[in-house]
This record gives C-alpha cells, structure tokens and sequence, in this order.
C-alpha cells in the first residue's frame, strides 16, 4: 500500500523521540517519519545549530533523496518554523510542495517581532529555566535535576537562540494548504496563529485546543484526529487506498 510521508519536527530542546508513539496511533496509510536535529538524540555528537536557514537546507539534502510524494510536514514551536523552511528548501531542491504544512504551538513567520525576546535575551542558566517555568511543560523534578540540566540547557540554549534570531526571507508563498493549532492557554495570540496565512496562496485553517503550550501532549488523540482528517482529504486526492 502506497503510503503518506508526515515529516515530523521536534520543538526546541527535544529530540525526534516525542513523536514515536505517532507511529503506533495512526493508521498505516500515514508513514510518520519523525525528523532528529543535529545535536540531540541519535545525532547528539553533531553541532548544534542557531541559524535556521542553513539547518533547513541540511534537513532538506539530507530527505531529499529518499522522499517521495506525497508528503506532508508538522512542526510544533520551533518545529513549526523549522517545517516551513523545510518546505521551501525542498522546493529550491526541486521536490514537489507537500501536500499540507501543519504549524502547531507559534506565532507565524512573520509575526514574531515579539515573540521569542525572553527566550532569545535570556543569559543565565537560571533565566533560561524560568523561561520553561512559563511554558509549564517541564515539572520542576526536572528542571531541578542538574544533571539532566546540564545536558539539555545547551540545546534549549541554542534552539531559543535560533528562534530568536530567525527572520523570514521574501520568497515565492507556498501553494500547499496550511493548518495552524494553537493552544487556547499559550503564548502565540489569535492574531499571531492567523498570520500564518500569509505563508501561503492555498487553503488555511485554525483549530484550538484547550491547554497551555504542550496541548498536543495534553490532547495528543484529538490533535491526531485532526491531522488525519486533513491528510486523508489529500490522500485520496492521489488516488491511494485509505485504511482504518
């Protein structure tokens, strides 16, 4: 059974592990194909990045080989700027548009003169954990756990970094339809989530979700729910047979 590729990018300081359990909750037809970022998990011994433009490009040589339409990208946070640059990359790369970009838990590319400046200007070890405070998706067993600190302040150091020095290039919009999910409790306002419409000539839409930043951890059967009834529009539109 021909199937469809979810590229899936990690939000700042994780690894591609949070979306294993994907594999097992969606149905077969979905090939959820979780994307590791230099520098944490199985690529841990690699470089972090901070600029986002080059770590795109690279992600995008590095899938551009083996990837095959039809396709779809979800990023969460920085994930979901990651996504998007992925998206372009590819097609500078010459690979077809995905057929859906899913931007989940940020404010849109060109919204976020704001957005990132205390995860950005944060300089110390202590103004970077109460940073996370805010986000409340870290008990505090962890954060006061020094040494797993030791080995994740880095990372969350350089993606926060990335974020905050990321700036949108002009390009030609993307055509692919866009779905945005915002928490209803996070940071990125209504304004902020509906810029994303601005990325692109195709379809778009906003779901909410109850919770604050992780509401797709918090509502991990509903955010999938929702991916899968728009995946599966696209799915047959290629003609491929859907299975529960």
């Amino acid at each position: 059974m021909t199937q469809l590729t979810l590229l899936c990018l990690p939000y700042s300081g994780a690894s591609a592990m949070v979306y294993s359990r994907w594999r097992r909750t969606l149905p077969q037809w979905l090939h959820v194909q979780p994307v590791e970022l230099p520098g944490r998990g199985a690529r841990f011994d690699e470089p972090l990045h901070t600029d986002m433009g080059p770590l795109a490009m690279q992600l995008a040589r590095e899938l551009y080989p083996t990837l095959q339409a039809p396709y779809a990208l979800f990023g969460h946070s920085l994930g979901a700027l990651l996504a998007c640059e992925i998206a372009h990359a590819l097609r500078e790369l010459g690979s077809p548009e995905p057929v859906a970009l899913f931007a989940s838990g940020t404010a849109a590319p060109t919204m976020r003169a704001d957005y990132d400046r205390g995860f950005a200007q944060a300089k110390t070890d202590a103004e970077l954990i109460e940073q996370l405070r805010t986000l409340n998706g870290t008990s505090e067993e962890i954060l006061a756990n020094e040494e797993l600190m030791d080995l994740t302040l880095p990372i969350l150091r350089a993606d926060f970094l990335m974020c905050g020095r990321f700036q949108p290039r002009q390009r030609a919009l993307l055509r692919c339809p866009v779905h945005v999910f915002g928490g209803t409790a996070d940071k990125a306002t209504t304004e902020q989530l509906m810029g994303w419409r601005q990325e692109t000539t195709g379809s778009f839409s906003v779901d909410m979700l109850a919770g604050g930043h992780f509401f797709i951890h918090e509502h991990e059967a509903k955010v999938l729910r929702l991916i899968k009834d728009q995946l599966s529009v696209h799915h047959r539109r290629h003609g491929l047979a859907i299975s529960a």
